[in-house]
This record gives C-alpha cells, structure tokens and sequence, in this order.
C-alpha cells in the first residue's frame, strides 16, 4: 500500500512539473511572437513638446501583443490645430506605422514599414507618400525621444524633428 501511495505521488509531482514547464515554454512563445514591436515598449505613456509655437502632446498605449495605438495632436492656445491617430501593428515579420492625419488624404491611413529597429530606434518608410516619406522615432533617454519627419517635397529634402519629454 505504501509503495502505491509513493507511485501516486512521484506521479502527482512528475506531473506538475511537466505542466509547470510546458506552461512557461508557451508564456515565453506567447513573449516571443511580437519582438519587433517590443521594441516600442518605451513609448507607453504620454509626451509633450512644448514650443513659443504650442504644445504638441503624444501619447501611447498598448492593445493587445500586436497592436500600440497612438494620439497626437498640436494646441495652439485653446485651439487645437492638428491631430491624428497612429498605430504601430506588427503583422508576421513585418512592424507598421499606420497614422491617420485629420483633415489629410480623405483621412484614410497610411501605412509605413519598418526599415531599421532596435531597442531604442524605429524608422518607417513608404516612399510613394508625397510627404513625408520617413518616420524615425528614436529614443535618447528614458524620459526623451526625438521624432523626425522627412522626405522630398518638390524636388527638395525637408525635415523636421520633434523632441519629446516624457510626461507620466
């Protein structure tokens, strides 16, 4: 009788621990499926530029393991003068810029695809967009990331970045 208790629960154990792994092989699958847009963690939260111009204000959330959405908008006293709506969607292999301008291309989406990433850098590109045809995001400290926007309008290089601090 003793030696069946013993078998039940050498069993009982070699069982839990066979469940206990396999379960964290498929949290560490389930971490791994999105790298490439865990590499956006550090946007979460809110930002703002703050200029004689305005204040520009951006902020980020995370919805689900694929999928960040974003909010920008530039106030100009009370006013609001521009917004859009962003989201960064990791798609198989492949990471998406996709914002949606008020007032622009019939405020339809544009997408643009990542063309180089790391932990602390993305940049986006879709060089049939009139402008701009580049997005690099990059961060240079925990509480600072610059956006660029860039591309040729007219046969001329336009840029222009976009330092923001961290607000929360």
């Amino acid at each position: 009788m003793k030696i069946i208790i013993n078998f039940f629960i050498v069993l009982a154990i070699s069982f839990s621990c066979i469940t206990f792994s396999s379960s964290n092989n498929t949290q560490a699958q389930e971490i791994s499926r999105f790298p490439l847009i865990e590499n956006a963690h550090w946007l979460i939260g809110e930002w703002q530029n703050t200029s004689y111009e305005g204040i520009l204000t951006e902020t980020w959330e995370k919805l689900n393991d694929s999928t960040y959405a974003g909010k920008s908008f530039f106030v100009i006293g009370k006013d609001t003068v521009s917004s859009e709506t962003i989201r960064i969607e990791q798609h198989g292999k492949t990471l998406l810029y996709i914002p949606t301008v008020k007032d622009q291309n019939n405020e339809q989406p544009i997408s643009f695809v990542q063309i180089s990433s790391s932990t602390k850098q993305m940049i986006f590109e879709n060089p049939k967009h009139d402008f701009p045809q580049l997005i690099p995001y990059k961060q240079t400290n925990k509480n600072v990331f610059v956006a660029e926007i860039s591309g040729v309008i007219n046969g001329k290089k336009k840029s222009q970045s976009f330092p923001m601090q961290k607000m929360n």
